[in-house]
């Protein structure tokens, strides 16, 4: 049964309502209200949820801020991923909001839709702001499933219709002798990897960080932890012509099988001693492969872009779509189709 009390200060003026609810087999609740009639609502709302068996202890959730939440967040589950570094920097940011301040139990769809909003204002990617509200959206199911907040509901599902929608996936592929063109640059290019990273990646379909050495976003002592090692030698066997890839981009291991090409590629180059298959990293290569596209005149290529060409060239070649995603590691069909562009005319070849 619940007890509505008013609350005075040192001077004897009343200062609000404290609500004091007592009922066997649940703990006792406490809370103090302005107004009679918020904690009269307060009060009918607690004791209905109890009498139905419904009521969830909301006391931690109203005590835990969104910015203790991260902290605990980036301790517990961040720091164990592989993409530590990337969700530090989004942490950050999401601290750096004034909902930072606000307990977690407190934060509504509203203050999402307005977060997304201040986001846009800032000129942030649909793609960025759509990484800020997952991260957002697993600490609420976190803190719901595996922190003891029951009670806690998750506002970023909610707002999901607030979520800007990504644009349509790049559809740009190698045209006329642009290959050609593309291949004697880089072959011309101060840096010597270039051009056997280049048909190596048409060859294989394989992404950059699976190649290459990346590194991450300069960290708070200055450095740049490196992201991925790229294809290394212990892991490819010419003779079967495979390469396998321990680490990727959605976390499963997977086996490349390589063309005669991508084969001819691998045992012309030299080995060095620390076992990197090509040594050169992303961030050379990005630069470089810039350069070779502006020498050889070709307009908006980018080096992500051989991803899509590879993957494309595979279905062309009369591989189905479960080939090509083990070949490529897609999980899905929806997210093969972004990265495959099948010309008109060789699929009209192939109806005879």
């Amino acid at each position: 049964m619940a007890t509505i009390s008013p609350r005075f200060d040192d001077q004897d003026v009343r200062i609000g309502w404290q609500v004091r609810i007592r009922k066997k087999g649940y703990p006792q609740q406490v809370k103090t209200f302005r107004t009679k009639s918020e904690a009269q609502a307060w009060a009918k709302s607690v004791e209905t949820e109890m009498e139905r068996g419904a009521w969830r202890d909301r006391t931690e959730a109203e005590a835990t801020t969104l910015a203790d939440a991260l902290d605990r967040y980036r301790e517990e589950v961040s720091s164990r991923k592989r993409t530590a570094s990337k969700e530090a920097s989004i942490i950050r940011q999401w601290q750096g909001r004034p909902l930072a301040r606000v307990a977690l139990a407190r934060i509504r769809s509203k203050d999402i839709a307005n977060a997304i909003s201040d986001m846009e204002r800032e000129s942030k990617s649909a793609n960025t702001i759509r990484l800020h509200l997952a991260l957002l959206s697993h600490l609420f199911t976190t803190a719901a499933t595996e922190w003891g907040m029951e009670s806690l509901g998750n506002p970023v599902q909610v707002a999901r219709k607030r979520k800007p929608k990504l644009p349509q996936g790049r559809d740009r592929r190698l045209q006329g002798d642009e290959e050609e063109r593309l291949f004697r640059e880089c072959a011309k290019a101060k840096n010597p990897w270039l051009l056997p990273v280049v048909r190596f990646a048409i060859e294989t379909a394989m992404r950059a960080g699976e190649i290459l050495e990346t590194k991450g976003k300069t960290d708070e002592d200055g450095n740049r932890p490196i992201q991925t090692t790229g294809l290394l030698w212990k892991n490819v066997d010419l003779n079967r012509r495979v390469a396998f890839l321990p680490e990727t981009k959605n976390g499963s291991a997977r086996t490349v099988p390589l063309s005669s090409t991508a084969v001819e590629v691998l045992r012309g180059l030299s080995r060095s001693l620390d076992g990197k298959v090509f040594g050169t990293t992303y961030e050379a290569i990005h630069l470089s492969f810039a350069r070779a596209c502006k020498r050889a005149e070709i307009e908006d290529l980018r080096f992500h872009d051989l991803r899509h060409e590879a993957t494309s060239r595979l279905f062309e070649k009369g591989l189905n779509p479960m080939e090509v995603s083990t070949i490529t590691g897609h999980k899905t069909l929806q997210m093969l189709k972004r990265y495959t562009h099948l010309r008109a005319e060789d699929l009209a070849k192939r109806l005879g």
